[in-house]
């Protein structure tokens, strides 16, 4: 009976729960709001000190233990090795100096204030970091990942997810107490590398062996329950050892990042990941009881503002130091000044989207250089297109942009492709293709795209709403100029026609053509000259738009995303077992993956021969599946 009830009791939070999450979420996704930030505020309302609709239980606390687990492997999935070199001016520098340099003032303030030293260290380590998947969820919805805060934003916070794991290796020993601080310090470090030393030494070359074993099943139930085995079991591992459940979440996506199966695990793990997560900053907001916020508001307010300003002194300090132009460092202390989810201090992570929301302001008002670096946006869109007469703007560059850019490469007409997917433009002008950072939907980058010296205008991606205010612009300053739309349905043909646009391609009804077409040559209807050239068209269509350039604005489809063919830039880093040797010497076909161009010193060749020596420095455009493009990379760089 006893049973019964806690069952029930546990069953009931977590309806209360998901409802409330549901409802918050909806509003915040409708306000344009993180969505994380009402999950904080669902937890203070519904938690055992407002609502107390939700008990403070073990039970709940464990909930929010294996959210921590899920985000510390997904930050495990995005670290690698290369990835650090490549930043490593930034991680190891100007990140690491500012979690050291935060620790240290923070530690000497709080001895000062007559706080015990190992308390002082542990809350020094937790204000010097900051919250990873607000911000890095911000960023992304602000198309900013890309641009030179953004890319200096991730680096520190790469460097802080780094420190967490020190950090959660010295946490146990220092709570220890001070008899045995040294004993316990030795013997954690001890495990932890021998740990350490079993893990990334053997577990590499097991884990490779062992998700080769699981996919040649190809069953996607079984591909998911073992990614759920490898990163519970792990996180059990390292807790069995003495460490913690994060850090052996941490290493198992570290281990599988090095595999060729990092794509679809990200893929898989995204759900679970998102859900627990989301919860996980459910039972974070339960923690905070707001009779003490209200009776200390004074001292809580005046203590928040004084970590803001120091820790975004610190970073804007430190990012001038490094380098940085004024704007830019503003931007990156203003959106690192807040702690993170290690620290759980609420009011402070509350602070974080409302921070980067207005430190656009703060940035225009303080600093020049950043109204330069929107001018420079638009600049870098005016010089591709300078040279550019009777061309075709293509507004958005996914499969569709990229299939049509293509054809119009193939007939030499000259296109400028608009798109606001950083990863996508990365990778695609690595391979010298013709598209720019840059949203269509605005006035001023379609004219730095040449819209008034254009021929006609492609509208690649199916958002109406989009679509109306670029044809709104068209027909304010280049009334006649043919656009052609895409869409999902019929369903806004009418609007998008009487909007201006030339022709609307809808690709329900597309879909149903080619099905009546080729239906009817099988019927031996007449006119089948013109079906056969309708099937040979269609034949080579497939051939020529084989594989796209993947972003992270596109759809998802967790049943086979990573089996489906993509293309991808890999440039020859200095030092890659590549170097001097040809393309057959490699032997890439051997992986299923086919190197369709090599950019060499900005001269791209296409189709290049067995014989083709690599250099430093190349840039190859491998086309295969996701899990077999990674299997590429790393035979190109590791041999």
């Amino acid at each position: 009976m006893r049973h019964d009830s806690s069952v029930h009791s546990l069953l009931q939070s977590v309806l209360v729960l998901l409802a409330t999450a549901v409802l918050v979420v909806v509003v915040f996704r409708s306000l344009k709001l993180p969505p994380l930030l009402g999950y904080l505020i669902v937890g203070v309302a519904i938690g055992p000190h407002a609502l107390a609709w939700i008990p403070d239980t073990v039970a709940v606390r464990q909930l929010a233990e294996i959210g921590v687990v899920f985000l510390m492997f997904s930050i495990g999935l995005e670290f690698s090795l290369p990835r650090l070199v490549t930043m490593r001016r930034i991680v190891l520098g100007l990140g690491a100096v500012q979690v050291l340099l935060t620790l240290l003032i923070v530690w000497t303030v709080a001895v000062a204030l007559g706080a015990e030293w190992r308390a002082g260290l542990i809350l020094g380590g937790v204000l010097a970091m900051s919250s990873t998947a607000i911000i890095a969820k911000m960023l992304a919805e602000r198309l900013e990942l890309n641009s030179p805060h953004g890319r200096q934003i991730i680096g520190i916070l790469l460097a802080q997810d780094l420190a967490v794991v020190p950090l959660l290796i010295l946490t146990p020993a220092l709570a220890a107490g001070a008899d045995t601080l040294a004993v316990d310090l030795g013997h954690a470090l001890a495990k932890a590398a021998v740990v350490l030393a079993l893990l990334l030494f053997l577990g590499q070359r097991l884990m490779r062996g062992w998700f080769h074993l699981v996919a040649r099943q190809k069953s996607a139930e079984l591909f998911v329950l073992n990614v759920l085995l490898i990163t519970l079991g792990l996180a059990y591992a390292t807790e069995l050892a003495g460490l913690s459940l994060a850090l052996g979440a941490f290493l198992a996506g570290a281990l599988i990042s090095e595999t060729e199966y990092r794509y679809q695990v990200e893929v898989d793990i995204r759900p679970f990941r998102d859900v627990l997560l989301g919860l996980f900053f459910v039972t974070i907001g339960m923690l905070l009881d707001l009779q003490v916020v209200f009776g200390q508001v004074h001292w809580i307010l005046l203590l928040l503002a004084a970590l803001l300003v120091l820790k975004a002194s610190i970073i804007i300090g430190l990012s001038l130091a490094f380098g940085a132009d004024a704007a830019v460092a503003l931007r990156t202390g203003l959106a690192l000044a807040a702690c993170g989810e290690f620290g759980f201090v609420l009011l402070s992570m509350m602070a974080t989207p409302f921070i980067v929301e207005r430190s656009e302001q703060f940035a225009r008002g303080w600093a020049r250089s950043d109204w330069m670096h929107r001018a420079m946006q638009l600049h870098n869109i005016a010089v591709q297109s300078m040279a550019a007469e009777e061309h075709v703007v293509v507004c958005g560059y996914g499969r569709s942009g990229q299939n049509l850019a293509r054809l119009l490469e193939q007939e030499s007409i000259p296109f400028i492709a608009l798109d606001v997917d950083p990863q996508r433009i990365r990778e695609a002008t690595a391979a010298g293709e013709s598209v720019v950072f840059g949203d269509a939907a605005r006035r001023e980058v379609l004219v730095a795209a040449g819209l008034l010296r254009a021929k006609a205008l492609a509208i690649t991606y199916s958002d109406t709403a989009s679509a109306l205010r670029i044809l709104g612009h068209v027909q304010e300053l280049r009334p006649g100029l043919p656009v052609v739309v895409r869409t999902l349905d019929d369903s806004d043909i009418d609007r998008l026609k009487e909007a201006g646009a030339a022709e609307v391609v809808a690709e329900i009804m597309e879909g149903s053509l080619i099905l009546a077409s080729t239906a009817l040559m099988l019927l031996g209807v007449p006119l089948n000259r013109v079906l056969a050239r309708i099937r040979e068209t269609r034949e080579q269509r497939y051939s020529l738009f084989r594989g796209f350039f993947r972003g992270i604005t596109d759809e998802s489809d967790s049943s086979g995303e990573a089996w489906q063919p993509r293309l991808r830039s890999v440039t020859i880093e200095p030092g890659a077992a590549a170097v001097g040797k040809t393309l057959g010497a490699i032997g890439l076909e051997t992986l299923r993956v086919e190197v369709t161009a090599v950019r060499r010193r900005n001269i791209r060749g296409v189709a290049p021969a067995p014989d083709t020596r690599i250099e430093e420095g190349d840039v190859l455009v491998l086309l295969g599946a996701e899990q077999d493009l990674a299997a590429a990379e790393i035979r190109l760089m590791q041999g």
